[in-house]
């Protein structure tokens, strides 16, 4: 038996991981998914000051409160971040990190550095595509039925996490059992982008074809993936 904390990533809940969570406690395993602050069904919740950091501090008291230990710590896209910083302030608790096709930013990097969707800048607490764009673009690739589900559900994203520099401390620095996993497909973050966390890690690299959303396309692959390491 192993803990599983699974951390979604941008215009995203919990949900994402929905196929993945079943299947890993289908296999015996304890499993966490939560949503963060201002995000899926915690939208009504967004405020002013929510950025990588705070998300990070939320997965953080998490592991604690939950005395979890000997994590798998699991971040897809924006939540690459998230697990990072979580990690720097739980390494104890942390047995191995997943990052698929995540972020893994250096400190003084944000989103934006890395993510060209738009010229323009977001206002406002949060941002996101608009149903249409969503369809055409972010979860381009998704079969009918999946893609319907996701729009139902997908939420602007608060701006801080992509407009706020990720903090980071030492965590670039440590050593870590990690795997990254990219998905040919997926337009963003990119395969030099996560080369480069792969290489700083000297982590498990693994390719995977398929878009950015694996969890959703084909979560039997990604959850031995996941078990496997």
């Amino acid at each position: 038996m192993t803990n599983f904390v699974l951390v979604h990533g941008s215009f995203q809940g919990g949900w994402i991981w929905r196929h993945v969570e079943a299947r890993l406690r289908a296999a015996g395993h304890v499993v966490f998914a939560p949503t963060l602050d201002g995000c899926g069904e915690r939208r009504h919740q967004l405020r002013a000051g929510i950025d990588t950091t705070s998300h990070a501090t939320e997965i953080a008291e998490l592991l604690f409160y939950e005395n979890l230990r000997d994590v798998v710590l699991v971040g897809t896209s924006s939540g690459g971040m998230v697990v990072c910083r979580a990690a720097e302030q739980m390494r104890a608790r942390i047995s191995r990190l997943v990052l698929v096709d995540a972020l893994a930013l250096f400190p003084g990097e944000r989103t934006r550095d890395i993510v060209k969707r738009s010229s323009s800048v977001p206002s406002g607490l949060a941002a996101g595509p608009s149903r249409e764009d969503a369809e055409r673009g972010v979860f381009a690739g998704l079969d009918p039925a999946t893609m319907a589900w996701v729009l139902d559900r997908y939420t602007p994203h608060p701006i801080g996490c992509s407009e706020t520099p990720v903090r980071l401390t030492d965590f670039w620095d440590l050593d870590w059992n990690a795997t990254v996993i990219w998905c040919r497909q997926a337009e963003n973050p990119g395969e030099a982008h996560q080369r480069r966390a792969a290489a700083r890690l000297k982590a498990k690299w693994i390719e995977i074809e398929t878009g950015h959303y694996p969890m959703l396309s084909m979560p039997d692959d990604l959850t031995k993936l996941i078990i496997d390491g």
